[in-house]
């Protein structure tokens, strides 16, 4: 290859975004996958973090997430030591895929270290168990970058997988597994799925990249120049000064949605393997979240509280109510506070379809837990009745909630912890715990935390319609629109 092959610097770019459909009830469009705990406590984004931290010491991480996910991001990450500085956030206003992210990552990190810096392009929402292993082929993926390759990372198949692409490897190009990309293939059916198991020549397309911010520029520009061109004309017009970036809803939404597999990967002809056995896993599915649980001599696996009698081969994982199962095999069993899913364990796949009617009903469940998640806090429903709706409010030191008003519901506050500052109208008054007060319709109002511990407090709505789109703000420090 003609690039230069001196060291270049390596930044994880970690992507945040998408719904997860398939691990519902637990992953909803508010609160994804990537920030479902697993069975050690932690989140897929915190691990994915760390990852990235370890593999790139000393260099600022850069997420691309969505505003409504940035918040909760970034407090998931001030947990975690170690914070490196120059971190940066780039937000998007709406998805339009990996292509156009990856291109404004990259457009970001030549800008703001070099055009010979890699990219190390990261999920935020896989699971990989041997983290010694997982460096060693990331050091092998930056020296083919800095040859001048599009390196993917491929992952040793185990089984005759349907739900995956796979790579067929080429030439080799090191004596350490990287291989010249002879062909990218789509989901096979399960004879096909057989012989690429049985050649040993196919890998499973991870969907993890490394190269360089020039390389990927030039594949883009050549490739897929409408999808560099849109992100030029984003990238120019974003304000760099902002922390974090967010790039202009107009321009981005012009942006053709496709994936970097299908605008670059599948169309250059720099593309290079990394063959990969480092316990890679895209938690896809509720049989994949299972397997990280222990279980019993009945083959059941249980997380939470749960009795089964006469059953064998289930997964039940329940956060309130006690789950009982009597007699059953082979099932998937989740519950979590308002809603319960009951599916064929090989036909856990499926559960995306079950969203798919949620949504076409406007359910809520589709989107929002009994627990959502706002960046001064989060609420909690306690009941939700056709004449009232009833919350508890937890408020974060130090956060606001924003100026609003309600055109078709009152609400009824009660402090039942800390201290709050009110404003009502032209008013503002301090409550303490055990006082209230009472925010008619049509009434300008906001929550403010002005002390040092939560503030706790519960919300009582009355009228005739409680959806959060009856929200009118006039001012938010979060920059939300609704």
């Amino acid at each position: 290859m003609s690039q230069t092959k001196s060291p270049s610097p390596l930044i994880p770019v970690i992507l945040s975004g998408g719904a997860g459909t398939r691990l519902w009830p637990v992953s909803r469009r508010a609160h994804p996958k990537p920030f479902m705990k697993l069975v050690d406590g932690e989140t897929l984004a915190e691990k994915t973090l760390l990852r990235a931290r370890a593999v790139a010491a000393g260099s600022p991480v850069i997420t691309v997430t969505s505003r409504d996910y940035y918040f909760y991001t970034r407090d998931l990450y001030s947990t975690l030591e170690n914070t490196v500085a120059g971190e940066q956030f780039l937000l998007e206003p709406m998805g339009r895929n990996t292509a156009p992210a990856i291109a404004l990552a990259a457009l970001h990190v030549r800008d703001t270290v070099g055009e010979n810096a890699s990219l190390l392009v990261m999920p935020a929402d896989h699971l990989i168990a041997d983290l010694s292993n997982f460096e060693a082929r990331v050091s092998e993926a930056l020296r083919l970058s800095n040859e001048g390759y599009l390196v993917t990372f491929g992952i040793y198949p185990t089984h005759a997988e349907t739900g995956y692409g796979y790579i067929r490897q080429g030439e080799a190009l090191t004596k350490n597994g990287g291989f010249k990309v002879a062909e990218f293939v789509e989901k096979p059916d399960e004879a096909t799925a057989v012989s690429y198991l049985e050649s040993g020549e196919y890998h499973w397309n991870s969907g993890m990249f490394c190269f360089q911010a020039k390389t990927f520029l030039e594949s883009l520009k050549r490739h897929a120049p409408d999808v560099y061109a849109a992100a030029n004309r984003v990238w120019e017009a974003t304000d760099k000064s902002q922390d974090p970036v967010e790039f202009p809803a107009e321009l981005f939404s012009q942006c053709p949605s496709i994936s970097i597999d299908y605008a670059v990967m599948e169309r250059a002809d720099n593309t290079a393997v990394v063959a990969s056995d480092f316990g890679w896993s895209d938690i896809g599915s509720w049989k994949a979240i299972s397997e990280l649980y222990e279980s019993d001599e009945a083959g059941n696996r249980i997380h939470g509280k749960a009795v089964l009698v006469g059953s064998t081969d289930c997964f039940v994982q329940s956060s309130e109510k006690v789950v009982a199962a009597v007699g059953v095999k082979d099932l998937v069993i989740v519950e979590t506070g308002d809603a319960v899913l009951v599916a064929d364990r090989n036909q856990v796949q499926d559960v995306k379809e079950v969203v798919t009617q949620l949504a076409d009903l406007k359910h809520d469940a589709v989107e929002f837990h009994k627990t959502v998640h706002r960046p001064w806090g989060s609420f909690t429903i306690l009941e939700d009745a056709p004449d009232c709706k009833v919350k508890r409010l937890v408020v974060k030191p130090g956060q606001v909630l924003s100026l609003q008003k309600h055109h078709r519901r009152a609400e009824h506050w009660t402090v039942i912890r800390g201290t709050a500052k009110i404003r009502l109208g032209d008013k503002e008054f301090i409550l303490e715990a055990n006082q209230s007060t009472y925010v008619p319709v049509e009434t300008l109002h906001r929550l403010e935390n002005p002390g040092d511990e939560d503030i706790h407090l519960i919300e009582v709505q009355t009228g005739d319609y409680f959806g959060e789109d009856d929200i009118e703000r006039l001012e938010d420090v979060y920059g939300r629109i609704r």
